[in-house]
């Protein structure tokens, strides 16, 4: 009976144990469940606010001060500087060359030899004729001097005679003093015609000399050499060729080849009548070349001051130093001329404004709260990337960077900024 006793009542202290637990236990439970809401609460109001842990990332760039240059890019061929086709001054055969495709000469160069037996001939036959004409003006003068002294010993006599004849007349006859009288007049005039003979002699020696320099200038044309310092880009003849004499002639295969000067390239470009004004000669404007991937520094040469009705173009041309030969006649290039300039403006890459047109555009700022706002803001001067803020953006700001429809004003997001590429 006893031990019934103590079964129940050990049985009822541990049913009032387990509802004590029980109770406990829920206590804990409601406790957790209020700290946990609390705490949910808390941390969505946060991400809400400033956690940008789920938001999309945006690319992002600052607003900066730096030069902006407006650029007028045209692409232009490479042309030498100046090009002919050399040509024969004198008819005759090639007797030797000394270039052939692709030559560099220089100034005063030989290019070929040519044979003309004809004129070497009539070069004998004129160096003869002045040795003659030498010869007859040394008789000439000799001959005027035995005249002169014929004429002295005449008029001499003459002169004696007619002194006697005044003084004592009974001396000396008067047909001895006219017979002297004579031979002093002929002797005078064989003074004059030595002189006429001599001064013939003369002028007949100078037109020899005269023939022999002619045909010794022709001859020289026999060596044919480079005007200028060039590049033989084609031969139109070979050793053992006739080559006429190129005077009328203008077929390119009666030449002997084709000079080109290629140390100094020039491009014909033809600037848009809105840009005539600014075009200056003697400015150096950048040269990209893409065939070489290498930017070189040309001049503009000169300009032609008339603008053409057709296009509404100025000729322009711009000359390329080629020292090295490494540009190639026929050789695109893209000519940057440089139009206006303003220093330390805020810019952002043209890529992040949309819209733009009359000044005027949209951007997409990022706040401090991470939020996106949209901006209308005031263009200016524009380069080839970047883009002049007039108003609208502060210094620091960050604007998105690439499309703008990819996000929403009051959107958060995560921005992430860019160093946005460099155009050429």
């Amino acid at each position: 009976m006893s031990g019934e006793i103590r079964g129940g009542a050990e049985m009822d202290f541990r049913a009032r144990s387990d509802k004590a637990m029980t109770k406990i236990n829920y206590c804990k439970l409601l406790g957790i469940l209020a700290l946990a809401t609390l705490t949910a609460s808390c941390g969505g109001q946060k991400t809400h606010a400033n956690d940008t842990s789920n938001a999309p990332t945006a690319a992002v760039v600052k607003v900066e001060r730096r030069d902006i240059a407006s650029n007028l890019e045209i692409a232009s061929e490479f042309l030498p500087y100046q090009e002919i086709d050399v040509y024969a001054k004198v008819s005759g055969y090639v007797q030797k060359l000394y270039v052939d495709w692709g030559t560099h000469v220089k100034q005063g160069q030989l290019l070929a030899v040519l044979e003309i037996p004809e004129l070497e001939e009539q070069l004998r036959l004129d160096e003869a004729t002045v040795r003659r004409s030498e010869h007859d003006l040394a008789r000439a003068r000799e001959e005027l001097t035995r005249s002169e002294s014929a004429y002295t010993v005449t008029h001499l006599t003459y002169t004696r005679l007619a002194e006697v004849q005044k003084t004592q007349p009974e001396l000396v006859a008067q047909e001895e003093v006219d017979v002297a009288q004579g031979k002093d007049l002929e002797a005078n005039a064989g003074v004059s015609a030595a002189k006429d003979a001599l001064a013939a002699a003369e002028q007949a020696l100078q037109v020899a000399k005269a023939a022999l320099d002619r045909d010794r200038s022709l001859f020289a044309y026999a060596r044919m050499t480079a005007p200028f310092e060039g590049v033989v880009t084609k031969i139109y003849a070979y050793t053992g060729a006739l080559l006429p004499a190129g005077t009328s002639s203008s077929k390119s295969d009666a030449a002997l080849c084709h000079l080109s000067q290629n140390n100094l390239l020039r491009l014909v470009i033809p600037v848009p009548e809105r840009a005539v004004a600014d075009v200056h000669t003697g400015e150096t404007v950048a040269v990209d070349v893409s065939a070489l991937k290498e930017t070189f520094n040309g001049k503009i040469a000169l300009v032609s001051d008339q603008i053409d009705m057709t296009t509404r173009t100025m000729h322009t041309e711009v000359t390329v130093p080629n020292p090295n030969y490494e540009l190639v006649p026929g050789m695109y290039a893209s000519v940057q001329i440089p139009l206006h300039t303003a220093k330390g403006v805020l810019a952002i890459p043209m890529q992040a404004v949309e819209g733009m047109g009359s000044g005027q555009g949209t951007v997409l700022v990022v706040d401090r709260s991470n939020r996106i706002e949209k901006r209308e803001v005031k263009t200016g001067l524009e380069s080839s990337s970047d883009v002049e803020i007039v108003s609208g953006l502060q210094e620091n700001d960050l604007v998105v960077f690439g499309e703008q429809n990819q996000f929403k004003p009051g959107q958060v997001v995560s921005p992430k900024t860019i160093e946005p590429p460099k155009m050429d």
